[in-house]
């Protein structure tokens, strides 16, 4: 197995679509590479997801642009990640939210994480010049925060762990639109490399309980329609389980990260295989899955010396 991770040689370009999921709610998507989500109030801007450099925040501006001149003045983090939250400074945005669990993650490896991303994900962090530093939140919550842009209600919530500990979702009420962050995914893997694989199911069913009618998920296509929402609920949650129920098996008989890698392949290649950034995410993905199996309940930061730990012992 080579250490290079699977996505450093993905340069090419992807095509990005801009598709309205709602009356003036836009999901911005780009072929598995990290959604963005716009929400137009009365008199504002709500953008969700900030991308991972201002170069690539400008492109979500420039499509905003093509549909509205109204200000952007709120920014919604759902989570901690660099590849989400580098590009902030390009909005301008006065008011800026991430769940209080996020933002003590930003503290706690915010610079791990991006320094880990930036080398895992070179395409993405071109014009990594420009980044100010670490994005910080002005605004944080804990369980739930409700948003008026003029007449038009956002609510914003954590509803439990999955992706990571502190993720939260936007829900927009008038028109039964989520947009989930990473917590939903379509025909692209699950990065689980900082999740909770056992909390996961419990915050889709809580996702699902609100009946969407359309979803800006974290990478994939926009899921408009019940039929697809339910399907992309349910791909991510066999995603999830498949990845962590052969691991589990394997470290409850004293097994090693290389036979719990080899679980994993065997019972997830042949379905998801095709998914984007698949084999960039395995070997995280059992990573964490070893760990949270044998009772680790907080995500191990993530730096070089422990990604050279992980690549040897999966070398065998």
């Amino acid at each position: 197995m080579s250490k290079k991770f699977a996505s450093a040689g993905d340069m090419a370009e992807k095509q990005i679509s801009f598709t309205e999921i709602g009356r003036d709610l836009w999901a911005f998507t780009a072929e598995g590479d990290p959604n963005s989500g716009v929400i137009i109030g009365d008199d504002s801007v709500m953008v969700i997801e900030a991308q991972a450099t201002p170069r690539l925040a400008n492109k979500v501006i420039e499509k905003i642009r093509s549909v509205t001149d109204k200000p952007i003045t709120h920014l919604v983090l759902t989570h901690y990640h660099a590849v989400r939250v580098l590009g902030a400074s390009a909005y301008k945005a006065p008011t800026v939210i991430m769940g209080d669990v996020a933002a003590a993650m930003v503290a706690e490896r915010g610079q791990e994480d991006w320094d880990s991303e930036f080398q895992r994900f070179p395409r993405l962090f071109q014009g990594h010049e420009s980044i100010p530093g670490l994005t910080w939140p002005t605004t944080t919550f804990s369980e739930r925060m409700t948003v008026y842009l003029g007449k038009r209600r956002v609510d914003l919530m954590h509803l439990g762990r999955a992706h990571t500990a502190g993720d939260i979702v936007a829900w927009v009420p008038d028109e039964e639109v989520m947009f989930t962050g990473d917590i939903v995914e379509y025909h692209s893997a699950c990065y689980c490399g900082d999740g909770h694989y056992e909390d996961w199911g419990d915050t889709l069913d809580l996702i699902q309980a609100h009946e969407p009618q359309a979803i800006g998920p974290g990478r994939g296509d926009a899921l408009i329609g019940r039929d697809m929402v339910e399907a992309a609920i349910d791909s991510t949650r066999d995603f999830v389980d498949s990845t962590y129920r052969p691991v589990a098996k394997v470290v409850a008989r004293g097994g090693t990260l290389k036979e719990a890698w080899d679980a994993v392949r065997a019972a997830c290649d042949d379905k998801f295989k095709d998914y984007a950034i698949y084999e960039h995410c395995l070997p995280f993905n059992v990573a964490r899955a070893y760990d949270e199996a044998r009772g680790i309940d907080t995500p191990r930061i993530w730096t070089a010396e422990r990604d050279a730990e992980m690549w040897a012992q999966l070398q065998g």
